[in-house]
């Protein structure tokens, strides 16, 4: 359907939903998994996304050939170099842009409702709705243990907050809801036998280390300097690498390592693991909940506001996880952690039913029925 094209929809009379989020997959994912339930529902629903010209959306919107439109703005870059900081100095020119584009889009699509899922490209949507188009209400969804600085801003402002975890700084106010996040359909429907074969592995222990679609260098680099060590102690291990890295790590491949630089079926490699290893992004920890995976969870600690280690805290205080720490983590500290929990079955167990205990299968649903209880169109 591609970007702009307002005007074509105005005479329409069908609901109108504007949902805003992206920058990262992890705010932008949500955000498209919530518009599939809405339209699944409501096929006569008009949905237009907004996003950033800088984000993953731009890339992935018109692939998915949804009707959307793409801010120029992008956010504050914290590394000190001449490129962070020329484009902080662009910043405030960014907004302005965005902002006329973000009022001329409202003042001609006039939303019915505006959902926000995070992310520097739906600040300025639910900025305008919060102070020009203050009828138009409001419902946040919020990934992580720690809320980002958009559901922080417009919390005041919105009907209802879907959040993930159940931490008492979520508590916003009596709108606020447990939803979890949405996750990918099908997730935690994989059959441990297919995977077996997909990946040509034995019935053995078997881990499972990712670092998210890209790979994490760190996570690379560490469980590289002891995968010797599993063969002789009879573990399989399936390795994501990301592609970027994929080259420089495809040699130590065996008999009992798969190295992959993606996996395009995630729900089969859970269904083989015994145990995971990789970051506690929130929509990483909401399919790994759902799935009731243990895990050794090791936060990218450059994450704002420090969310990967409070994300993965929660998991944790249920008995679900173990956590290390990348600053102080040596490479014997990880065998060792993996080594008293792969061969133990009662303890892996134990975390499988406590991290299950966490997973909100039907998040998406959930999250689409508060929006939806706003009403008919005209009725808000």
């Amino acid at each position: 359907m591609g970007e702009d094209n307002v005007g074509v929809f105005i005479a329409m009379n069908k609901r109108k939903i504007l949902i805003a989020g992206g920058g990262t997959g992890g705010h932008l994912f949500p955000a498209l998994a919530i518009g599939e339930e809405i339209q699944r529902r409501e096929p006569n629903a008009i949905i237009h996304y907004i996003g950033s010209d800088f984000g993953l959306e731009a890339k992935v919107f018109p692939v998915k050939d949804v009707w959307h439109t793409l801010l120029p703005i992008r956010g504050l870059q914290r590394d000190i170099n001449l490129t962070s900081i020329f484009r902080n100095a662009l910043l405030p020119f960014r907004i302005i842009k965005s902002l006329f584009k973000t009022k001329k889009l409202l003042n001609e699509f006039i939303p019915d409702i505006i959902i926000g899922t995070g992310g520097y490209a739906s600040a300025l949507p639910l900025y305008t709705a919060s102070n020009i188009h203050k009828k138009i209400p409001i419902v946040l969804q919020e990934q992580n243990s720690y809320p980002g600085l958009t559901t922080r801003w417009f919390a005041s402002n919105a009907k209802k907050i879907c959040i993930a975890f159940k931490e008492p700084r979520l508590e916003f106010n009596s709108n606020t809801v447990l939803t979890g996040n949405p996750v990918r359909k099908g997730i935690g429907n994989g059959k441990k036998s297919d995977g077996l074969k997909e990946f040509n592995f034995s019935d053995k222990p078997t881990i499972f280390l990712f670092g998210g679609s890209q790979g994490s260098s760190y996570l690379n680099s560490i469980i590289s300097k002891i995968v010797s060590n599993f063969s002789n102690a009879g573990i399989q291990l399936l390795w994501q690498t990301g592609d970027i890295e994929y080259s420089k790590y495809k040699s130590l491949e065996s008999k009992n390592i798969r190295i992959t630089p993606f996996v395009n079926n995630m729900a089969a490699a859970y269904a083989i693991s015994n145990l995971l290893i990789c970051r506690s992004g929130a929509l990483t920890l909401s399919e790994i909940t759902v799935c009731g995976k243990p895990s050794i969870l090791i936060p990218f600690p450059y994450a704002a506001g420090d969310h990967q280690t409070k994300n993965a805290q929660s998991l944790v205080n249920a008995g679900a996880a173990r956590i290390l720490f990348e600053k102080s983590l040596e490479p014997h500290d990880l065998l060792h952690t993996v080594m008293n929990l792969i061969h133990n079955k009662k303890e892996l167990k134990r975390m499988g039913i406590a991290s299950n205990s966490l997973g909100k299968p039907n998040a998406t649903n959930d999250i689409v029925n508060h929006i939806l209880t706003f009403g008919e169109k005209n009725d808000f």
